[in-house]
């Protein structure tokens, strides 16, 4: 997956990153929190800040220990909240830490890692648009209509 663009529901004001499938038109949409936002968006805009950010940190942390972030994954989705993890390969042998979907994409942004999502996640959470989406500005203007109408609720599952 790769992370389209970050948003913000019109309704609470809260952002929203959104994660395309690389071989569809299909597009998560996932509410974080403001500082994570603000972190996935700096990094994707290449900005900098005169100190390290907290994610910044952690992957120059990983980088001086020798740890390589290999990749991060949108693992489910339970009672309206996305769960994610983060694949590590030290001395040899990978680790899986569990994490927030925005601190391991905000991670992602900065150790080049590739994003997957689990294929359950993508067909109960997903949009898909009916044809190809060439036109950033078509698809920002469809996500807006969607998200006038949306509530995170809507993406909970039924049993």
């Amino acid at each position: 997956m790769v992370i389209y663009g970050v948003s913000f529901d019109m309704v609470g004001k809260q952002p929203i990153v959104l994660l395309k499938t690389v071989e569809s038109n299909k597009f998560l949409p996932i509410w974080i929190g403001h500082p994570e936002a603000a972190a996935i968006l700096m990094k994707l805009q290449g900005a900098s800040t005169p100190r390290p950010m907290t994610h910044d940190l952690l992957c120059d942390m990983l980088g001086e220990l020798d740890v390589k972030c290999t990749q991060v994954a949108v693992t489910e989705l339970r009672d309206n909240t996305f769960f994610a993890s983060i694949t590590l390969a030290v001395n040899g042998r990978e680790m899986e830490i569990d994490s927030r979907p925005s601190d391991a994409l905000a991670l992602a942004v900065r150790s080049g890692a590739p994003i997957y999502a689990a294929e359950e996640v993508i067909t109960e959470s997903a949009i898909e648009f009916e044809h190809e989406v060439e036109d950033t500005e078509e698809v920002v203007d469809r996500f807006k209509e969607f998200l006038d109408e949306v509530t995170p609720e809507d993406f909970a599952s039924e049993g």
